[in-house]
């Protein structure tokens, strides 16, 4: 029987501007290899104080449209106390409090169980730091 926990980190380049990057692909991967049919739950966690993990549509503008609401409700300014890094960057600290660095989605079968037009993405707006790590675990 396979192990009832397995876990991979990613390495993903997110480049030097805000970004929504669609990690669908390489959850479906992680679990052909991980879950083999199983039912469980799969957790994706992103251990760095400026990014998180956002279950939304992608494609038809709606990650366009988180990055302009991020910046409505987080202008990249100097209002913000935390001050090293790029103009506005305190605002990167924040971030994970409205898009939280985890999620945990279902897995029945084997097969991430998301909507039909869910996609699981690393939001991430701290262009100082284009390198990211994304842990995949399964439980199952």
């Amino acid at each position: 029987m396979p192990d009832a926990f397995t876990t991979r980190t990613l390495n993903v380049t997110t480049g030097t501007h805000e970004a929504v990057t669609d990690l669908t692909h390489a959850c479906e991967e992680f679990l052909r290899d991980s879950a083999a049919g199983r039912d469980g739950l799969l957790n994706i966690f992103v251990p760095h104080a400026t990014a998180g993990v956002a279950v939304i549509e992608t494609g038809a503008g709606s990650d366009d449209d988180l990055l302009a609401a991020l910046h409505t409700l987080l202008p990249a300014d100097n209002r913000w106390r935390h001050r090293h890094g790029s103009p506005g960057h305190g605002r990167d600290h924040v971030l994970p409090a409205l898009v939280p660095p985890h999620a945990t989605l279902p897995v029945i079968g084997g097969r991430l169980e998301l909507g039909t037009w869910q996609s699981v993405c690393l939001v991430d707006t701290n262009g100082d730091n284009p390198n990211r790590q994304v842990r995949l675990s399964f439980l199952g």
